[in-house]
């Protein structure tokens, strides 16, 4: 699949659409030295993933409960802290393109409603579609979250552009079918600088089909 047959866009939200890397890392940080593991195993793990899966390899074996009042605990300490969220270069330019092009979009995220919600009116973007953590069952590398997306907008996966800055993510959209776009260097169907560049290439883009 190229451009020319695409259906649907699929941003992940943290890194991509949304400037949020410095909140995520110091919330992690923090947490890290509340449960006593190291920050920098932490970080190399946490960036794309949901809270729980992160928590299951730096502390496994945890009873249930504590497992997830970690991953809470986790989370807790991101609502409130929006210093430097903002839209991403390039993100208002994007969803415009998008939208001119009447393309059905939508933000597929690792994090909890009320953590994305958040995140995403702080950077003044509201998306058509959300589907969060607490929507699937399995979060990424899992492609149910992208699946789950596609299903909703009535587009099939293979005609889907997952935009992702993280190998988890960028794993999520592969295993989904969608075609992948891949920012901060990493491979991906597409490899992108920035957000500007992909609204350059859907602005010059043909339309699909029919």
């Amino acid at each position: 699949m190229d451009l020319q047959h695409l259906r649907a866009v699929l941003f992940d939200m943290d890194g991509t659409l949304v400037t949020s890397d410095e909140s995520v890392e110091r919330a992690w940080t923090t947490w890290a030295g509340e449960y006593g593991v190291d920050a920098a195993e932490v970080l190399s793990q946490a960036h794309g993933a949901p809270a729980e899966s992160t928590v299951d390899r730096m502390m496994p074996g945890l009873e249930e409960s504590a497992r997830l009042a970690a991953a809470a605990r986790q989370l807790e300490l991101q609502y409130d802290d929006l210093d430097g969220v903002l839209a991403a270069p390039g993100a208002a330019e994007v969803l415009a393109t998008i939208s001119r092009r009447g393309l059905p979009w939508a933000v597929v995220t690792s994090a909890d409603q009320r953590l994305a919600k958040v995140r995403l009116g702080a950077a003044a973007i509201d998306p058509p579609l959300l589907v969060t953590i607490e929507d699937i069952s399995r979060g990424k590398p899992d492609p149910e979250g992208y699946l789950r997306a596609a299903e909703l907008l009535a587009v099939d996966p293979q005609y889907c552009l997952v935009v992702e800055d993280a190998e988890v993510g960028l794993e999520a959209g592969r295993a989904a079918g969608a075609l992948t776009a891949a920012l901060k260097g990493l491979d991906g169907d597409i490899r992108l600088r920035d957000l500007h560049e992909l609204s350059a290439l859907l602005d010059f883009a043909p339309r699909p089909p029919g």
